[in-house]
Formats: C-alpha cells, structure tokens, sequence
C-alpha cells in the first residue's frame, strides 16, 4: 500500500472517532497505569491529541494498529538516548516522551528542508537513520509523521507542502528497510501552531515535521 493510499485513509478514518473510546497507558514505577486519551492531551498533548478529539479513539490506518485499543506504554530511554546521539541534540531536533506513552521527535524545518521545499537536507539523515534503527530492531513499534506549515500562503500549497514533508520522512525509514505498513505520513498545513505566525520566530517554529513512534497496546 502506498504512503498516499495510507494517507486518505487515514483521513477517512478520522471520521470514526465518533464510533469509539479510547485508552491510552502510560509507564509508571510500579508498572502501566491507565489514563484517558484526553488527559494526556491535558498534560501536553502527544499522538492522541494529533489525530482530531483527543477525547475519542481514532484508527491509525490499516495495518498499522488502533488508538482504540489504546497506545502502550513503553520504556523509551534507549531508543531516546540513541536519537539524542545522532546529532538530534546539536541539531535542535527535540525527542520528548508524551503523556499518551508515544515518543515525539520534533524536526523543525531549518534543518530538515530548504524553504518551499520537501527534500531532505543531509544533515537530517543521521537522525532518521537512528528512528529506522529503532523501529527495525523493534519490530511493535509503529510510527506517524505529521507534517506542518506556517500561515504564510494559502492553505492549499501549505496542505500540499506539509503532506509531502511528512511523506519524504516516512519514505527515507522505507528506503531504509521499516515496512511501509507500520508508517503514515499526514500533512496539517497550519494547523496547531506552536509560535505566533506573527512573528518570523513564531513561523519557524511552526514550520516542522513531528514524527511519533508509539507501541499498540495489545
């Protein structure tokens, strides 16, 4: 199945919030403790919130998994740790665990991609290189990418620009052996901005790729 294929079906499948309710885990000392999906919206937000109301469950895409069924809480340290060391850290690109229990790799567009542009600078690669490790050497993980515009231009281009910026992360872990059924690529142009797009600091802020990696829950 094609990464756009995936795409539009994971839009329509955002019409099915409705129909379900979601739980979400999350780690704690003396193991998984349950939360609701909204809470970890709450708490800052995280895969659940990305995907419409965070407070109902939504399908990732098939094959990937269902946020129905709740996202798994997972020890995230190694795998956070090897990003940070790939020159995530030197490169700005922020690696948070979130409430909802997914693991968030944050990549602003200063260097990731030329403005206007969804081609993948160099500098990038050894970071998605450790994300395609990671998910290679553990196979339950699964991963989204969610690509992001500032206010500047009209929502058509930002939609279509943000889409492929998603997309060409998504096809770089492809190319670099992670099964295309555990990866989807959604652009939200400037939707859920970060920064003021008043502000040319605010708009870079905005202009980013957030790619999650979150385990099913079982």
């Amino acid at each position: 199945m094609s990464i756009s294929i995936r795409t539009a079906k994971f839009g329509v499948c955002l019409g099915m919030t409705a129909l379900m309710a979601a739980c979400v885990t999350t780690q704690s000392t003396g193991g998984r403790t349950a939360i609701g999906a909204g809470a970890g919206a709450a708490a800052g937000a995280g895969l659940g919130a990305i995907i419409g109301d965070s407070s109902k469950a939504a399908l990732i895409g098939a094959g990937i998994g269902a946020l129905a069924g709740g996202i798994a809480g997972y020890n995230w340290s190694g795998i956070k740790q090897d990003v940070q060391q790939s020159g995530a850290s030197n490169l700005g690109v922020d690696v948070t665990e979130m409430p909802d229990g997914s693991l968030r790799v944050n990549i602003p567009s200063h260097v990731s991609f030329d403005t206007g542009k969804y081609q993948l600078k160099s500098a990038l690669l050894p970071v998605l290189d450790s994300v395609a490790r990671a998910l290679i050497q553990h196979p339950e993980l699964r991963a989204v990418a969610v690509g992001y515009t500032d206010s500047t231009g009209s929502l058509q281009t930002n939609q279509v620009l943000s889409r492929e910026r998603a997309q060409a992360v998504t096809t770089y872990l492809s190319h670099q052996g992670v099964g295309g059924n555990r990866l989807i690529a959604e652009g939200r142009a400037d939707s859920q901005p970060i920064g003021n797009n008043a502000t040319a600091e605010g708009r870079a802020l905005n202009r980013r790729v957030e790619l999650y990696l979150y385990a099913p829950q079982q």
